[in-house]
């Protein structure tokens, strides 16, 4: 078991990793102001349970398996950008609510939190979806977990997995942050067509960039 100077020296790394612009954050916040904070707190589980694959493999030595073979990577990397870029074009296409004020908006927000309780699996495995089609990820945990591992204290998988939940914490708690303030700020464009006209448009440029960035990332 890590002492609790390696875990807490571990949660400051991945509160400052989960904090830096990404592409993980970035769907959050995108996801949060379009569809409402229960949306983007249903990727957030997606996507910490896509850690947990990437805890997993790393922890049984499948990621090393996988960083020893390009046509793995390349083949992962064109299904996330082609994920990306999907939802980009999803986007682009949203419709545009009607301009309300007063009860009319409280019912659209209203409306908004009902249709985010009926997506909120879909967004769930949206979340796992972009999360294992990035083979960065995996790439990164192979490099980033072990080096916190110490074999003098015991098996080095088990303590793989401990530091994996930790990072999962981590990220719950910065990309929960990150959802809830900012489908806070969503509701405010929903009194605004042409701020959801273009909030729609801009999420969909910023899905198409984080497809080009991933569909032209090296090992």
């Amino acid at each position: 078991m890590p002492t609790l100077q390696s875990l807490l020296a571990f949660f400051g790394v991945a509160v400052l990793l989960a904090l830096s612009p990404g592409p993980d954050n970035l769907f959050v916040l995108m996801q949060s102001i379009q569809r409402g904070w229960r949306v983007g707190i249903a990727v957030v589980v997606g996507l910490c349970l896509g850690v947990v694959v990437h805890t997993a493999a790393v922890a049984l030595g499948l990621a090393a398996v996988f960083a020893a073979s390009s046509i793995a990577f390349t083949v992962l990397k064109w299904c996330g950008a082609a994920y990306l870029a999907y939802l980009a074009w999803g986007a682009w296409r949203a419709p545009v609510a009607a301009e309300k004020s007063g009860a009319g908006a409280a019912d659209s927000a209203s409306l908004r939190t009902e249709m985010a309780g009926k997506d909120l699996l879909v967004m769930v495995r949206r979340g796992v979806v972009m999360n294992l089609t990035n083979p960065k990820v995996l790439i990164f945990f192979l490099a980033f977990l072990p080096q916190f591992a110490d074999p003098a204290i015991g098996p080095v998988g088990p303590q793989i997995f401990v530091f994996g939940a930790v990072f999962i914490l981590a990220a719950f708690l910065v990309f929960g942050a990150i959802a809830l303030f900012s489908g806070a700020f969503g509701n405010l464009l929903l009194r605004s067509p042409r701020a959801q006209f273009w909030l729609n448009k801009i999420t969909a440029v910023v899905f198409v960039g984080l497809a080009v960035k991933l569909a032209t990332a090296q090992r």
